[in-house]
């Protein structure tokens, strides 16, 4: 008898032992892992989530122990159940592309986009500094406009080139094609500004900036040129129809790349590397969305533009794409866009 009760003793205290080493794990991964199920994935930090799988393993391996040290059936069901339901938050069903797409559009990017104004802001007002810059160079000398404009945007949009040339440009059917090309290299330049404004982000953002100010100047130089004929509000509106959508684009990832940048110049109380991970899941968030608004933008160049020959109708156009946006962005809220930001597409 005594022998039992010496037996059944050393179980529990064996039991209570194993418990207290290891309970603190089993409490931390119980804690996220219910979070998750209840869709609270908001109120769980980066370094949980980092520590998830870890955490999952270490509750397996106990649960492997237990089995094999015969600890009692209380200790060995609660692991049981728990690395069950771990096992299906940390390997089971992500979500479907479609599913984050959804969830993208319905909410997760205009969220993105609301959590860096801040850097909007920083962005809006770099590049109207950009374009004032460009207009006064060529304002004071206009060799300047040779080296601010690409050779591939001239043919007859030239310091001295007559307003009948100026306006062809621009309107009437015998200039499209010609058009058409310009359309074309101006997108093909603003999608590559588009992407090294956010890649050069990393480099403290400073990159970022100087490449829009370098790409507004260029817009800078060829307003000055079509105030020069006359023909400001006819131009403003020929690049009103796409340089709505494809502008805000340059704007949003100029402003998804200093983002990067602040969050590694200043990371706050936050330690570098983990302040950089959110900035940069946010800004990529950004970003997918400014291939979207690219691709947008690309249709309107296409055919808008092509179609609509006078100025009101590509103002109406330009504006009512420009409302969209700024709706889309500042009014509307939707889902809360975790399913887009933490989840995984299939």
């Amino acid at each position: 008898m005594t022998v039992t009760l010496d037996a059944i003793e050393s179980a529990a205290l064996r039991s209570d032992r194993f418990r207290l080493e290891r309970e603190a794990d089993w409490k931390r991964l119980e804690a996220i892992v219910t979070r998750m199920e209840k869709g609270r994935i908001r109120g769980i930090s980066d370094e949980d989530l980092l520590a998830l799988p870890g955490l999952y393993r270490t509750v397996a391996s106990s649960l492997s122990i237990a089995r094999e040290t015969s600890l009692d059936a209380a200790t060995l069901a609660y692991l049981e159940a728990l690395v069950q339901r771990a096992w299906f938050v940390v390997y089971g069903p992500r979500t479907s592309l479609w599913e984050w797409f959804r969830g993208f559009l319905g909410g997760g990017w205009s969220a993105a986009v609301r959590a860096i104004w801040v850097d909007i802001l920083i962005a809006f007002a770099v590049m109207v500094a950009g374009t004032a810059v460009g207009w006064l160079l060529v304002s004071h000398d206009p060799e300047w406009y040779f080296a601010l404009v690409p050779k591939q945007f001239g043919d007859a949009r030239v310091p001295g080139a007559s307003a009948e040339a100026l306006k062809a440009t621009i309107f009437g059917n015998s200039g499209q094609n010609g058009m058409s090309v310009f359309a074309a290299q101006l997108f093909s330049n603003n999608a590559q500004v588009s992407i090294l404004a956010f890649a050069l982000g990393f480099a403290f953002g400073v990159p970022s900036l100087l490449l829009l100010v370098h790409n507004m100047a260029v817009l800078g130089a060829m307003l000055w040129l079509y105030n020069g004929a006359g023909l400001t509000t006819d131009f403003a509106g020929w690049i009103a129809v796409h340089g709505t959508t494809e502008i805000f684009a340059i704007l949003l990832a100029g402003a998804a790349g200093l983002h990067i940048g602040r969050s590694l110049a200043f990371p706050g109380r936050r330690p570098v590397l983990q302040a950089t991970a959110q900035a940069g899941r946010r800004a990529a968030l950004v970003m997918a969305g400014v291939v979207l608004m690219l691709v947008v933008a690309a249709l309107l160049e296409g055919f808008a533009r092509q179609l609509v020959d006078e100025t009101a109708g590509r103002f109406a156009i330009g504006g009512s794409m420009l409302l969209i946006w700024l709706g889309y962005f500042f009014a509307f809220r939707g889902n809360d866009g975790h399913a887009a930001s933490r989840d995984t597409p299939r």
